[in-house]
């Protein structure tokens, strides 16, 4: 548990400053390149209002120093149009180291767009009217579009770099930032473990004394029903203890080659009886072979958890599949049975949680605690596996899947 915690603290902590860097760096280059195109429009206006008369972007060329130092600065080139909009004229006189061939290219490409102004290949063009007649003019862009994608480039791999150096440090001293956290959860665990043996000293006397009154008054409903009570709160505390050892970060199960087919035959024979007894089936479909490395007494006990909540759960009349086998993700083992009642999703989503009910009153007839299928998911996880839930689209039955 301490490490999933961790982990999640990671994942947090890591997700929010990345998002804060992404928003950053993409805030800086938006911002950059709306400042650059304001700039090469500006001196595309200019140069159309100051060769012909009225431009295409509706801005007064500014006249300031900068903007001279822009327009001096300029490297561009002009193409005259015939009436049908061939070109007719070239202008290099700003662009004398321009390829002929390349010019060529650029003003066909940007004549086969069909639009009025625009970007073609790192060069901004305008259609406007020079001396009585249409004209384009072709501004390089670039030295400055050049600038833009380094700053990107450059801005995504410095985003890039101090998330892995966030990633590091988070890491490192996530230990420390849920060390609160972790010794709260071990003074609770330290806890249920000694209450639970405290508790099993007075459990052990009250049943030695309805032994003995017993023997002295015989058997009646009051000592059966003290005795039973007893059973319960035996069975309460040692599932108690047994998930508070299971919860234990530094907790070790068994290592052991197992027959898995074997032992989840043998574990879910007694529960074929039981759901006969209640007026209920159960099959049980295993595939031979399957073996695995692990705690055969705790997979017993994962068997047996799960049998015992289909028996106890599923209505009378219903048929309860437990099966097996292999798939491409590995081993699965599933049970599954029908359901009184469909189950909302959040009651779906608590299924696991340390004495949850989805009927606080069911709980009275089937004699359950409430923390079996918590035991469940620590043995599953302990395996390194995964536990799940998940109910049919009518919501008449539920499957619980293992995944070791």
């Amino acid at each position: 548990m301490i490490r999933g915690i961790r982990r999640r603290f990671i994942r947090i902590a890591l997700g929010v400053l990345a998002l804060a860097m992404v928003l950053v760096t993409g805030i800086i280059n938006v911002a950059n390149w709306v400042n650059v195109r304001a700039e090469l429009y500006e001196t595309m206006e200019a140069l159309s209002q100051g060769q012909g008369q009225g431009g295409q972007f509706g801005r007064k060329g500014g006249r300031n120093r900068h903007m001279r130092n822009m327009l001096d600065e300029s490297l561009y080139f002009t193409v005259l149009l015939d009436g049908d909009g061939t070109p007719a004229f070239r202008d290099r006189s700003r662009m004398a180291d321009a390829d002929e061939a390349e010019i060529d290219a650029i003003v066909a490409e940007a004549l086969g767009t069909g639009r009025e102004s625009g970007f073609c290949r790192d060069h901004l063009f305008c259609v406007c009217e020079l001396r009585g007649s249409r004209a384009m003019i072709f501004l390089n862009c670039e030295t400055k579009l050049t600038r833009v994608r380094r700053l990107a480039l450059i801005s995504a791999a410095a985003c890039v770099g101090c998330i892995l150096l966030a990633w590091v440090l988070v890491a490192l001293f996530s230990r420390r930032a849920i060390k609160p956290l972790v010794e709260n959860a071990v003074m609770q665990k330290q806890f249920i473990t000694d209450a639970g043996h405290e508790l099993k000293t007075p459990l052990t006397v009250i049943a030695a004394n309805m032994d003995v009154l017993a023997l002295e008054t015989g058997e009646n409903e009051w000592v059966r029903s003290t005795r039973k009570q007893v059973a319960n709160m035996r069975g309460l505390v040692n599932e108690l203890i047994y998930l508070s050892r299971l919860d234990e970060e530094d907790a070790r199960l068994g290592r052991e080659d197992i027959d898995l087919s074997k032992l989840v035959r043998e574990a879910a024979e007694p529960f074929v009886g039981m759901a006969e007894f209640s007026g209920k089936s159960m099959d049980v479909a295993v595939e031979d072979g399957i073996r695995v490395t692990g705690d055969a007494a705790a997979l017993n006990r994962l068997v047996s958890i799960l049998c015992d909540n289909a028996v106890k759960y599923a209505p009378e009349g219903d048929t309860i599949a437990v099966a097996l086998k292999r798939d491409r993700r590995g081993v699965a083992l599933t049970a599954e049975n029908g359901l009184a009642a469909p189950l909302s999703p959040e009651a779906l989503s608590h299924l696991f949680d340390r004495f949850y009910r989805v009927d606080a009153s069911r709980s009275k007839t089937s004699g359950g605690y409430g923390i079996g299928l918590s035991v469940a998911r620590a043995i599953v996880e302990k395996h390194g596996g995964r536990i799940a839930a998940k109910q049919s689209g009518d919501g008449q039955r539920i499957k619980f899947i293992c995944r070791l």
